[in-house]
């Protein structure tokens, strides 16, 4: 079975799709009509994709749950090459799909996804004559850090048909998808958000071909151990509007402009002007840590440019101040990040009272210690550390998203025309 590479337009708007494909169709062997896309446009994206590539083999992402024949047909009679149905379905949706598909001449394609047995699954219903079994690792799985390969392995030891994997591939991974059994390798965003969807695409083919891995910065989703280099890369707006336009810390001024802040939180509790724990903290975080201080949001001063030389002697990431701070020209001029509701000359006494480590509440959102704090010109957020993971891959997404975005308005575009604006404002 030759491999093929095959292009998901999870796109909502027909025109986007189809300008990624003029970039990208000579490296591809497939192209598919995702699933937002047939529910935004319906089946005559399918057709128009169709006219456009006829050389190509097109998938109608239907993802079936019932109705088989009807669905099939609807498909096979726009121009799909293939059409998917869930391997969730019922054993009589699935061979209804599969029998439709013999009547229809259309190809029928299992999707794994959700499959509480996809060995036993993909067996059965190659043997009912699937043309396809998909693995797939969803995206909302994606951003929680998993990925398809131990699936796909067990998968292609048992079958004898075609075998798709999607799931967050890239330039780094279609390689291996290839080496654990895929023949057909399901590329969206590495190709679909690049700035140039062409040579994307060019590189993923390559490495399939070559069977030779090549490094990316964007396009990849990371685990537990990966969250501060995810983080180091999207702005705070890409990560508030990565998590349905999360709230940042509210008040606080930026002393160091253009400096990036990420680390995790350690937490202190004081009173205003005390900075005998803010700066007990300083020994006590770790190499990395934002140190995150609630003083009530008042002055006195609690932290200036001594603390700043202690906290860069520890490799601290930066310090974040519900409450005053001073020096920040020497602060500056150390290059750390820091933030604070207000600044002044005057400073407190230590006195010690507070403490370290416990939760704390700035702007009505409550931090932990181990929780991620990241800070740039828009802002201070905090994320909280079970979500972490999700979040930071998500922001990713997002920074990708408005790479391509950018690159369409650059190529003579307007905003409201890239994201189709007026078709998608609520009635």
């Amino acid at each position: 079975m030759a491999l093929a590479l095959q292009l998901a337009l999870d796109f909502t708007d027909m025109h986007r799709a189809l300008g990624v494909a003029r970039e990208a169709a000579k490296h591809c062997d497939w192209l598919e009509i995702g699933t937002p896309l047939l529910k935004a446009e319906g089946l005559d994206s399918v057709r128009r994709l169709h006219e456009a590539f006829p050389g190509h083999k097109i998938v109608c992402d239907t993802k079936t749950m019932d109705a088989g024949r009807i669905e099939m047909e609807c498909a096979a009679k726009a121009g799909a090459t293939f059409a998917t149905v869930l391997g969730v379905a019922s054993d009589a949706t699935v061979r209804e799909c599969i029998e439709a598909g013999r009547n229809y001449g259309i190809g029928v394609i299992v999707d794994l996804v959700g499959v509480t047995d996809p060995v036993a699954r993909a067996r059965e219903v190659a043997e009912w004559g699937a043309a396809v079994v998909s693995v797939h690792c969803p995206i909302d799985q994606q951003m929680e850090g998993k990925d398809p390969f131990d699936t796909l392995r067990a998968v292609a030891s048992v079958v004898d048909i075609d075998v798709a994997v999607a799931g967050g591939l890239n330039s780094e991974t279609a390689s291996r998808a290839v080496a654990s059994g895929a023949t057909v390798v399901v590329v969206g965003g590495a190709i679909t958000k690049a700035e140039d969807a062409g040579a994307a695409a060019a590189q993923i083919r390559r490495v399939m071909d070559t069977g030779v891995a090549e490094a990316t910065e964007l396009f990849k989703r990371g685990g537990a151990g990966d969250v501060r280099q995810l983080l180091a890369l999207p702005s705070v707006p890409n990560i508030s509007d990565a998590h349905h336009h999360m709230p940042v810390l509210a008040g606080l001024h930026q002393i160091n402009p253009g400096v990036k802040m990420v680390g995790r939180a350690f937490t202190v509790r004081t009173y205003p002007g005390d900075w005998a724990k803010p700066v007990e903290a300083i020994d006590k975080a770790e190499e990395g840590d934002v140190i995150v201080i609630d003083a009530g949001g008042v002055p006195p001063a609690l932290w200036g440019e001594l603390a700043t030389h202690s906290a860069v002697q520890r490799k601290l990431a930066g310090v974040v101040i519900h409450g005053a701070i001073r020096d920040t020209p020497e602060i500056r001029r150390l290059g750390f990040a820091a933030y604070a509701t207000h600044i002044t000359a005057r400073a407190g006494e230590p006195k010690g009272f507070g403490e370290m480590g416990v939760p704390i509440e700035i702007s009505g959102i409550t931090i932990e210690t181990g929780d991620w704090i990241v800070g740039d010109d828009d802002g201070v957020i905090a994320i909280p550390h079970a979500r972490a993971v999700e979040i930071a891959n998500r922001a990713m997404d997002r920074l990708e998203m408005e790479n391509r975005v950018r690159k369409e308005i650059e190529s003579g575009s307007t905003l409201a025309q890239v994201v189709d604006l007026y078709k998608w404002e609520k009635k």
